[in-house]
């Protein structure tokens, strides 16, 4: 199965920066990118939407502040966790910045196990799904670090949507979903999937949990939920 790995975007114009930041968050498993411009970032998440953003505010194009009003702004990336990462360090920058939408405000020079420490954390609270601990429901346990899936002892095979589709369930427990909403969440709605095929993959994901495949419920015209409750 595919790698299901975090992606950071590093919006930052300074490669030492990014060379630190880059090797502190791989070091944890996660995939980056970099971009050192506003623009760029903007073309980036709009074809490939990261777990992370994390920006500076000085950039050559415009103020990292614009960037972070502009995803605020939009229904289709406004929930995307974002920390400020830059030299400004007086209290009224932090408070543009917090006030101005970031999840979290980390001035330079900064400590690599901090900012990864408080990345982990955000990412926790915010994007449960993209956490790396272990999830478990019934005699499931998907561990994200190595990407597997088990029923007790055993792995399981499954397929990559299927595995990203059980995450998502699994961070988000006793929770319906109607099929536009895991298209959404699961899949980005910027990707061009139909709602029935939701159905297709849920059918799959309850083939391959085998006798655990009740977890998984049907609520009649809403969507679909994770539940241990009979």
């Amino acid at each position: 199965m595919a790698s299901d790995k975090t992606t950071v975007l590093i919006v930052e114009d300074e490669p030492a920066i990014v060379e630190l930041v880059t090797f502190s968050l791989r070091d944890s498993g996660w995939n980056c990118a970099a971009v050192q411009s506003t623009q760029e970032a903007w073309d980036f998440i709009q074809k490939r939407t990261p777990q992370l953003i994390l920006l500076d505010w000085m950039l050559p194009d415009q103020s990292g502040l614009r960037l972070l009003a502009r995803i605020r702004g939009d229904r289709q990336f406004n929930d995307i966790p974002v920390i400020m990462l830059t030299a400004k360090s007086m209290e009224e920058d932090k408070l543009a910045g917090l006030n101005g939408g970031a999840d979290d405000y980390i001035t330079k020079p900064f400590s690599p196990r901090e900012l990864l420490a408080r990345s982990k954390a955000l990412l926790r609270r915010k994007s449960p799904e993209h956490a790396d601990s272990t999830m478990r429901a019934g005699p499931i346990t998907l561990d994200p670090v190595s990407c597997t899936v088990s029923m007790g002892e055993n792995k399981i095979d499954i397929g990559h949507a299927e595995y990203k589709l059980l995450k998502f369930f699994l961070a988000h427990p006793e929770r319906v979903f109607s099929r536009s909403q895991l298209l959404d969440k699961v899949w980005g709605d910027h990707v061009v999937i139909e709602e029935r095929t939701v159905d297709v993959h849920v059918l799959r994901l309850r083939k391959a949990l085998k006798e655990a495949e009740h977890l998984i419920k049907t609520v009649r015209s809403v969507g679909y939920m994770l539940s241990e409750k009979s």
